[in-house]
């Protein structure tokens, strides 16, 4: 179990009645408290909680429109992200109890200061290299729109410049990642057909892809409902269409694909995971069309061109710079 798990069951009298739990981990939390709803924004834990709980977890960036008398949140890597979420869980427990629970690692001590905008927050338990703090909200903000959080920057790029927009949470909130950066100077050449934007975060590989090369089918995937949305946003600025779809790796993706585009992640949270990146590497081949490509960007230490290699047969290194490889191969 999830040890922010362990140490709000350390508590659990304090939660028997309707618990909201945002950030619900995909573990048996919800097993322990019957009255608790799950909130997640991660598709894959979505999917393993609504096998276990059906009908009692929500997947997207809002709270779900169930009654509940307080909520925990479980804090998440990003500190803007966490600030919309703390709000939007305040504005709906005016006089009741909002939680907070995180590693140590995770930078929890600091985070707890973000409760002190609700009312005085007190630090209930520590344990697991964890901690879990409390505030009852006598000061409950108004809910804030989550696109009015969004950050939009401009692009300026070879065909013109490309509107971004980002939302909390999302990778590389509010600018361009230098890996996604190297590799937007190397789409020259890409096979025309259906382009898969995977891992696709704010949308700018596949926008950029979608504008320079209009009669390509485009899709974006992404695990995180907030990179979905900011996905879409993006596109919507620049008056592009593109199927936006969530979803746990490469198993969601479509086949028959002429190309996969990718910068894929590394991290959950503060932990270092290769899960997804490594079985989109691996599985390349189910989802690409014969001739397809895969053309992809990853820091210079990771070992990828050996995987890519045993999928595909093939792998070249068509760049390298700033700590990152553009990766090239065509499925035969």
């Amino acid at each position: 179990m999830d040890p922010r798990s362990e140490v709000l069951l350390r508590q659990a009298d304090l939660f028997q009645g309707p618990l909201l739990i945002a950030g619900a981990p995909a573990d048996d939390l919800l097993g322990h408290l019957p009255m608790a709803h799950g909130w997640t924004w991660h598709a894959g834990d979505q999917a393993m909680l609504e096998g276990r709980f059906a009908g009692r977890s929500h997947y997207g960036v809002e709270p779900p429109p169930v009654a509940f008398d307080s909520a925990v949140l479980f804090l998440p890597k990003s500190r803007e992200l966490a600030a919309y979420l703390l709000n939007a869980l305040a504005s709906r427990l005016a006089g009741r109890d909002l939680y907070l629970v995180g590693e140590k690692r995770g930078g929890i001590e600091g985070a707890a200061k973000q409760l002190q905008a609700f009312g005085k927050p007190r630090k209930l338990d520590s344990a697991r290299h964890c901690q879990l703090w409390q505030v009852t909200v006598n000061q409950a903000p108004a809910a804030t729109p989550l696109q009015s959080l969004a950050e939009r920057f401009e692009l300026d790029l070879e065909d013109g410049p490309l509107q971004v927009v980002s939302l909390p949470g999302v990778f590389s909130h509010g600018r361009l990642d230098r890996g996604t950066a190297l590799l937007l100077k190397h789409l020259d050449g890409l096979p025309c057909g259906h382009v898969l934007d995977f891992g696709c975060g704010a949308g700018v590989l596949g926008a950029t892809v979608k504008r320079r090369y209009p009669q390509s089918r485009l899709t974006l995937l992404d695990v995180d409902a907030f990179a979905v949305a900011a996905s879409r946003l993006t596109l919507a600025a620049n008056g592009l269409e593109g199927e936006v779809i969530s979803g746990d790796g490469i198993d969601a993706a479509p086949t028959d694909l002429s190309l996969i585009l990718s910068n894929p992640p590394f991290h959950t949270g503060v932990h270092t995971n290769y899960q997804a990146s490594e079985n989109l590497l691996k599985k390349s081949s189910v989802h690409l069309r014969k001739g397809g490509e895969m053309r992809l960007v990853a820091n210079s230490f990771l070992r990828y061109q050996p995987l890519i290699e045993g999928a595909l047969g093939n792998c070249q290194v068509r760049a390298e710079a700033d700590g990152f490889r553009i990766y090239q191969a065509t499925r035969g």
